[in-house]
């Protein structure tokens, strides 16, 4: 679907303007058109595209937030970290529900291993305790599945059985964990719905300008990153930056006294092949460092992750270095010594920045989710959010929508908001997009041309998710390209050089190339 001429916006005005389009960005407009506000959403990438895409995808329950310290005496120590650990995973636990239940074709379950060692700080009965407390806060309805398996039965546990040190295990606990079956997908049917509300959503259309009117509107000059030369002015009552690790700079388009609200942290994986019993089944453990290193499955194999370090690189360019791909490998393999990860056994990798909340009394940054109101700082009406998970996007939206409340009345009524997955078209005859993954066929690809506004065969496959498998559908660029050229108005040349970038894409920003990872130094 060709997105209408950015002139045509040009001199319109809106309740809100939304800078950002990752998943909390999009939920915002989502839940502000539902309230009946008239809302316009820009990005200067693709829709979902930035740490949206480039995350965990995990859906947790929230036993994190009940870790905290060298035990659990901690929390009586410091009562108010307990307080605030509880809400937090009480958090969790009712988003994850409402989620699960308003759109299960998003998730896929699979049963997590949480090992406990005789070294570590926590007891199996505080683990039972933890897991109990999570079942209390959350409403009952998507269970945890929580079980407690002694060390006689270690031995029967895909994963936990082939990590070190068995003989040191106390147990382990087993629990139901989601993720997100994928984030991209999650992002366009929010943004799709908030069209069908009435928002006007736009991707790559960066914000070039700032500035505040005489009568207190905001006035946003806007470009067009696919037709150059192309721009227009919009006006808004209220501006949300919900632009994530380049919030910073948005608010540097309006005022130079703002101040710095982002300290990005990098978080790597890296997609392996497990045996064929691990499949479904996650565990839980610990690099040598003491954060945690996951292994989650992910259809038919697994990944290892994430890296947290202080990123102050170009974020506009967030990919895997080979040093963060063998630290990876070697702390995998000190967690399975046997399994002899070794760099060709890599299938893909990503990487990307989490946009947490900068404090300098945290050096990795915080991950408290703030609502920024910059009034103070010389941008009156407009808000930031930083340090918002993926998890808990929706929420975000009913936030920023309530701050939106607290400033002005919306012009329009309200409407039933819709937070179902979308379907694809029926398309039995059609062929799969890739042999390995008949999830997704070239008919789906092709509906996604026409109705979700791609401008680039990367964006039309991100969509489907047909790069998150095995191969990242490297060889199927050329059918893929040819399948959606009229659709996307695109001859043969073009075609021909789209399916050439979407390999180039996946060489440079996931090291994948046609027959695995790239080599060092590429």
């Amino acid at each position: 679907m060709a997105r209408a001429a950015l002139g045509d916006l040009d001199g319109k005005g809106f309740d809100v303007a939304v800078v950002g389009a990752g998943l909390n960005g999009i939920s915002s407009a989502q839940h502000l058109a539902a309230a009946g506000y008239s809302v316009l959403l820009v990005d200067k990438g693709d829709f979902g595209a930035g740490a949206s895409s480039r995350s965990s995808r995990m859906m947790s329950c929230g036993i994190r937030y009940l870790e905290r310290g060298q035990s659990m005496w901690a929390f009586l120590r410091q009562p108010h970290f307990l307080y605030a650990s509880l809400k937090m995973a009480r958090a969790a636990m009712h988003t994850r529900s409402q989620f699960i239940n308003t759109a299960p074709e998003h998730v896929r379950q699979v049963q997590f291993a949480f090992p406990i060692f005789d070294t570590d700080h926590y007891k199996p009965w505080q683990v039972r305790l933890a897991f109990k407390t999570l079942e209390i806060l959350g409403p009952g309805d998507v269970p945890i599945d929580f079980k407690f398996v002694p060390p006689s039965g270690i031995a029967k546990l895909p994963l936990v059985s082939m990590m070190r040190d068995r003989e040191r295990m106390r147990g382990a606990a087993l629990f139901r964990e989601y993720h997100f079956d994928w984030p991209e997908r999650v992002a366009m049917d929010a943004v799709l719905d908030a069209e069908r509300l009435g928002a006007v959503v736009r991707n790559y259309t960066p914000v070039t300008a700032m500035r505040r009117d005489t009568d207190g509107a905001w006035r946003l000059a806007l470009a067009d990153a696919l037709s150059p030369g192309a721009e227009a002015n919009v006006r808004a009552k209220v501006v949300l930056n919900m632009a994530g690790t380049w919030i910073d700079k948005v608010n540097a388009l309006a005022s130079d006294t703002a101040k710095r609200k982002i300290c990005g942290t990098k978080g790597v994986h890296i997609a392996v092949r497990m045996p064929p019993e691990c499949q479904g089944h996650g565990v839980m453990g610990h690099h040598r460092e003491g954060e945690h290193l996951y292994c989650f499955p992910w259809r038919d194999f697994h990944y290892f992750g994430p890296t947290e370090t202080l990123y102050e690189g170009d974020i506009d360019d967030i990919r895997a270095s080979d040093d963060e791909i063998d630290w990876i490998i070697a702390e995998a393999n000190h967690l399975f010594p046997a399994m002899n990860l070794k760099r060709e056994d890599v299938l893909f990798t990503w990487a990307g920045v989490r946009p947490l909340s900068y404090d300098p009394r945290y050096p990795k940054g915080s991950r408290d989710r703030i609502v920024h109101d910059l009034g103070a700082e010389g941008l009156p009406n407009v808000f930031a959010m930083t340090a918002g998970p993926i998890m808990t996007h929706r929420s975000a939206g009913q936030v920023m929508c309530a701050k939106v409340r607290g400033r002005i009345v919306p012009s329009g009524p309200a409407q039933a908001i819709d937070y179902s997955a979308r379907a694809f078209p029926e398309n039995q005859n059609s062929p799969p997009i890739v042999e390995h993954w008949t999830d997704r066929k070239l008919a789906d690809l092709q509906h996604v041309a026409k109705t979700e506004y791609p401008a680039t065969l990367v964006d039309a496959i991100r969509r489907v998710g047909a790069h998150w498998t095995q191969t990242m559908a490297v060889e199927a660029a050329d059918k893929a390209a040819q399948a959606i050229a009229p659709e996307m108005g695109w001859d043969q040349a073009r075609a021909g050089k789209e399916a050439r970038d979407f390999a180039a894409y996946l060489a440079h920003t996931h090291r994948r190339g046609p027959s695995g990872l790239v080599p060092r130094g590429q």
